[in-house]
């Protein structure tokens, strides 16, 4: 990551699926939100398809209708990828609780991702996505093993526009969730890990989710590049926790003007005092921010109004066109 001066912007206030069906339009966003197919995953082959992937791969190139895929409860070991010429795929589990992907590759944050997503018009909702390399090696840690240092693994990659997630989970240590970039909405999310675990330049609004330390480090490295960029991250009535003993940064520069705004987010005694981190430059359960940087800012309640989910990431309606 490229080390460089920044902006960061903060506002705090603590507190406590085969049918067939009418088809649609999913990329212009006409006709409703029905979707046109679904296919079923289960693991024990009561499904389609026993994969994933393979239920994806069966779905045709430049599809415009919205396609179901059903993935049942179970722990699916493969990495996932939807290419660029696959959008309009709603991926829902049994829950984040039931409906588990895993994998273990690692070091290469462009290979390594349990779920890959490129296209536009994606949404996912009630699967956990976790990549277990750097989790094992700190169990062993925990179990008197030694391990090599921790390294880059991704449980998510989200390239595209218009892609939401809704009540998952994104388990790993360092770089979680890449978030890339395109306009994203997390909902009811769990997100967990050390360093840099959300990341990326992605214009994203992070609603009611949980985000979770698991050692020291940084919850965020946000990479807008240039002023007039629109991307940022927005957390807005989430939740900021972390494990015994863990201490994390809310965020440090990744690009020039990174933008990082927490507002009605509890901040437990996980979050340094400092809030942030100048990359190599020289909240918690608390209103004290006495000892805050001096580069964070607060937001006034006009300024913050741009940073709403319609102003951000909603401006065209297409939330409410999606197949929920």
């Amino acid at each position: 990551m490229q080390r460089s001066p920044f902006v960061f912007v903060i506002t705090l206030f603590m507190t406590i699926f085969v049918g067939v069906s009418q088809a649609v339009n999913c990329i212009r966003g006409t006709g409703g939100s029905k979707v046109a197919r679904t296919i079923v995953v289960d693991p024990s082959g009561k499904g389609n398809f026993k994969t994933i992937q393979g239920a994806i791969d069966s779905i045709p190139e430049n599809n415009n209708n919205w396609i179901k895929v059903q993935v049942n409860a179970g722990i699916y070991i493969e990495q996932v990828n939807i290419p660029i010429e696959k959008p309009c795929i709603f991926l829902e589990g049994n829950g984040r609780r039931q409906t588990t992907v895993t994998y273990n590759a690692h070091q290469d944050t462009a290979d390594s991702a349990t779920f890959t997503s490129l296209p536009s018009n994606i949404v996912v909702k009630g699967i956990t996505f976790e990549n277990s390399f750097n989790r094992r090696l700190i169990q062993n840690t925990y179990n008197g093993i030694k391990s090599p240092g921790v390294l880059p693994a991704l449980s998510a990659r989200i390239y595209g526009d218009k892609s939401a997630f809704y009540d998952c989970a994104f388990l790993g240590v360092q770089d979680t969730l890449w978030d890339v970039n395109g306009r994203h909405h997390f909902s009811n999310c769990y997100i967990e890990g050390s360093v840099d675990f959300i990341y990326g330049a992605g214009q994203s609004f992070y609603e009611g989710c949980i985000i979770n330390v698991t050692g020291g480090g940084f919850i965020t490295a946000q990479g807008k590049e240039f002023h007039n960029d629109t991307n940022g991250f927005v957390f807005s009535r989430c939740y900021v926790t972390g494990v015994k003993g863990a201490k994390a940064y809310l965020g440090r520069a990744y690009r020039g003007y990174s933008t990082v705004i927490y507002y009605n987010t509890y901040l437990s005694d996980v979050v340094q005092p400092e809030g942030w981190f100048a990359w190599d430059y020289v909240g918690h359960e608390t209103p004290n921010t006495l000892n805050r940087v001096k580069w964070e800012k607060k937001l006034t309640i006009q300024q913050l109004s741009r940073f709403s989910k319609s102003s951000f990431i909603d401006q065209d309606g297409w939330l409410t066109k999606l197949p929920l």
